[in-house]
C-alpha cells in the first residue's frame, strides 16, 4: 500500500497555503513532517486524510484517486490524530477508544466483542486503561491526546496520520508515545506521517523528513513547497535548518546514541542578555 501526492495545491480564499506540492510515501514508512509555522503541515495531514479536497493536483491511494474512495474505506485505511479535540459531551475513555471501531461495526450499529478486545488492548498499548470509565472531560491534555491515540490504532489502520502526537505530553510520555508508534511502525509495518516541532524526536525516530517551506513574495509563487525530502541526515543540516528556520543551529550526534542531535546557538546579544540577567536580578532584590 503507497500514498502518492502529485502536484496538489491548496489555499483559505485568497491565502495560498500548499504549492506543487509532490511526494510518495512507501508502505512501512515513517515520515515526519517539519517546517515553520505557516508552513501547511496540518493542511497537507487533512488532504491526505480527505478532510480536504486538494484545489489542484491529486492524491493517490491504492492506486485510486483518494476523492473516489467511499469514507468508509478511507476510515479502514486512514487514522488521524489531530492535536486535540474538543469535547462537549462527557463520553468515557472506553467509548472515545471504541469510536476507532465505527468503520467496523455492522447494521446492528453495536460493537462486538472483538471490537471490544482491540480497544482494550489498545488503551493498554498507550497506557490508559485505569481511564476506561473517567469521562474524557476531566482528562489533561496530556492523557486526552493518549486516548486519541488509542482511538486511532483501534481503526487498525494501514496509515497513521498524527498532528503533532507530543503536544501536551511531558518529556517520558512523549518518548513513550514515540517508541510505541516506531514500535507499530517495525513490527506491524504500519505507515506513518507525523507533523512535529521537535527536530530532535523526528531525527530519533523517523525513517525520513520532509521540511516544508513557505514562499516568499519575491518568488512570485503563494504557498508553501517541499524544501527538503530524506533520510534525517540528508534533511537535518544546519544550512537548511538556518535556511528554513532563520535560525543558526549546531547538528551533531548525541553521545549516547547514533541519532542526530540539533541545538540552537543563541545569538551574541542573546547570549549577553542571559549573562546579565542574574545580577539584574540580583539588584532587584536588594
Amino acid at each position: 500500500m503507497s500514498l502518492r501526492v502529485e502536484h496538489v495545491a491548496f489555499g483559505y480564499a485568497d491565502l495560498p497555503v500548499l504549492h506543487d506540492i509532490s511526494f510518495e510515501v512507501p508502505e512501512g514508512d515513517f515520515l515526519s513532517l517539519l517546517g515553520p509555522n505557516g508552513s501547511g503541515k496540518t493542511t497537507l495531514l487533512r488532504l491526505l486524510d480527505r478532510i480536504l479536497l486538494p484545489q489542484q493536483g491529486t492524491i493517490i491511494l491504492k492506486g485510486l484517486p483518494l476523492h473516489r474512495i467511499s469514507r468508509r474505506e478511507i476510515a479502514r485505511t486512514i487514522a488521524y490524530v489531530p492535536q486535540d479535540t474538543a469535547w462537549v459531551f462527557p463520553f468515557s475513555v472506553l467509548e472515545v477508544v471504541l469510536m476507532g471501531r465505527s468503520p467496523y461495526v455492522g447494521r446492528s450499529g453495536f460493537e462486538s466483542q472483538q471490537d471490544l478486545h482491540i480497544a482494550w488492548e489498545m488503551m493498554r498499548l498507550t497506557h490508559i486503561e485505569h481511564l476506561a470509565n473517567k469521562p474524557i472531560t476531566a482528562l489533561s491534555g496530556g492523557e486526552r491526546q493518549r486516548v486519541l491515540i488509542a482511538r486511532a490504532l483501534s481503526q487498525q489502520p494501514q496509515v497513521l496520520l498524527l498532528d503533532e502526537p507530543n503536544a501536551h505530553l511531558d518529556i517520558s510520555h512523549q518518548l513513550e508515545i514515540f517508541q510505541i508508534l516506531r514500535e507499530q511502525n517495525s513490527r506491524n509495518g504500519l505507515t506513518i506521517i507525523s507533523v512535529s516541532h521537535d527536530l530532535n524526536l523526528a531525527a530519533a525516530f523517523s525513517r525520513r523528513i520532509m521540511l516544508l517551506r513557505p514562499c516568499d513574495d519575491s518568488e512570485g509563487v503563494g504557498g508553501a513547497t517541499i524544501f527538503s525530502l530524506g533520510t534525517p541526515e540528508e534533511v537535518l543540516t544546519e544550512s537548511n535548518i538556518e535556511h528554513v528556520y532563520r535560525t543558526p543551529v549546531l547538528v551533531d550526534r548525541h553521545p549516547r546514541s547514533t541519532s542526530l542531535r540539533i541545538s540552537l546557538l543563541p545569538s551574541p546579544q542573546t547570549a549577553g542578555e542571559h549573562a546579565m540577567r542574574p545580577r539584574t536580578e540580583a539588584r532587584s532584590r536588594e
